[in-house]
């Protein structure tokens, strides 16, 4: 079975503040981009996981393996399988890679062994497996709170360019979160940038975006605003950081400035992509 698990930007993220039991209350606007890793899985006599990066590695981290160890407990089934990974989408990047790969899996699992899990049994293996994981499971553009555990869909029919461009080096969202401040942070209204991108006002919506994690990610890797400066002075509309980083993107309604961009900002050795919104 052939799933494809498409990574995701934040054009808004607001780090609301921080609950009682730890964790910090969200409110996202997010949506899933066509810029995906792959994941091949079928049953098998043994277990086997194999991928195109030699940094995958099968290990209880790993949220495939979360998925699977997750479902065989709640289920009690006996299969293995035999699972490939293809890797594209970089890690501590602020994409959902992973978290798209353990969504995927839930889904092609559900399907291989027919357990014909509920919309809440989907949901709570999701959230077992991690944050971002039941936004990806859904695969629609979403304003997505809480913990990553309420997840509202709603029509995006806006249709920019996005530039994606990522330094070597990656940010711990564990650390970004460890030194957010959240006086000096800032906090979009993401009722609004959701208002704005249904009623079709682009020149609205991009007035608003921002990211409460930009200003500690920024301090952990310098140059991820370095990356974000460069962008807008190549003409993009906008240019913000995608969740906890080191991703930032860029949009643009002419092909061209993207295409511009892209040749430059490769040259300078980063990594780039140019994508859309999945439709």
């Amino acid at each position: 079975m052939y799933k494809r698990c498409y990574g995701k930007i934040n054009l808004g993220l607001d780090v609301c503040f921080r609950r009682d039991d730890g964790y910090h209350e969200l409110a996202m606007i997010m949506l899933p981009i066509t810029f995906y890793d792959e994941l091949i899985i079928d049953k098998a006599l043994y277990p086997r996981f194999s991928s195109n990066k030699s940094y995958v590695q099968s290990n209880p981290d790993n949220t495939i393996t979360k998925a699977i160890a997750y479902l065989r407990e709640k289920y009690q089934f006996k299969e293995n399988f035999d699972i490939r990974l293809n890797k594209h989408i970089p890690t501590r990047a602020g994409l959902a890679g992973g978290s798209s790969d353990g969504a995927m899996c839930i889904l092609a699992v559900n399907e291989l062994l027919d357990l014909r899990m509920s919309d809440e049994e989907l949901k709570e293996a999701a959230m077992a497996v991690g944050s971002d994981v039941y936004f990806c499971l859904l695969g629609k553009p979403a304003v997505v709170k809480g913990t990553g555990d309420i997840v509202e869909p709603f029509d995006f029919k806006l249709d920019p360019w996005i530039l994606l461009v990522k330094p070597k080096v990656g940010v711990s969202t564990k650390k970004s979160f460890e030194t957010l401040d959240l006086k000096r942070c800032d906090h979009p209204d993401i009722t609004a940038i959701r208002n704005d991108i249904i009623n079709d006002d682009y020149q609205g919506m991009i007035t608003k975006i921002a990211n409460s994690l930009e200003e500690p990610s920024f301090r952990l890797v310098p140059q991820i605003k370095t990356i974000k400066d460069e962008l807008l002075t190549l003409g993009l509309d906008v240019a913000l950081m995608s969740g906890s980083g080191s991703t930032v993107f860029g949009l643009s309604n002419d092909e061209k400035i993207i295409d511009q961009s892209q040749k430059i900002m490769a040259k300078k050795g980063y990594f780039v992509r140019k994508v859309k919104v999945v439709r």
